[in-house]
């Protein structure tokens, strides 16, 4: 157990850091780009789906390594016990989509809680982001 919580604490800290990247990249990305506005929406948006993708790679490998690694739970449903179903289930989670075909059991469920709140946050961040570069683009129009 105390491997999923450590895991935890550090998929938290690895993603949050991947988070502020990505949104630190995109900023001063969108600031050399003399595009429209409309065409740096589309760039941060993408950005910002690459960087959670990135995310949910990292809690995927991590569900994969807890589970078949450290033996420390398993993901049980249809899944099949591979690196695909792990990120299927972490998307799933990451997302707050909530468990569908594919369930955790063991110590590895408190890493799906943790994710799932953990994607809530940067998510909502992603969200705060947009609507920043969002009222940027419409000031700058307006002069």
């Amino acid at each position: 157990m105390a491997l999923v919580v450590f895991s935890c604490v550090l998929l938290i800290v690895a993603t949050t850091l991947t988070h502020y990247e990505v949104l630190n990249l995109l900023t001063r990305l969108l600031d050399r780009l003399h595009w429209p506005g409309r065409a740096k929406l589309i760039v941060a948006v993408l950005g910002c789906f690459i960087g959670h993708g990135a995310e949910i790679l990292l809690y995927g490998a991590g569900y994969w390594l807890l589970i078949i690694s450290a033996g420390h739970g398993s993901l049980g449903g249809t899944a099949t016990p591979d690196l695909g179903s792990a990120l299927y289930f972490s998307a799933e989670t990451y997302t707050s989509l909530g468990f569908g075909d594919v369930v955790p059991a063991g110590p590895v469920r408190l890493l799906a809680g943790v994710e799932a709140l953990n994607g809530l946050l940067l998510i909502g961040w992603s969200a705060s982001f947009l609507y920043l570069e969002m009222e940027r683009f419409w000031r700058r129009r307006e002069r």
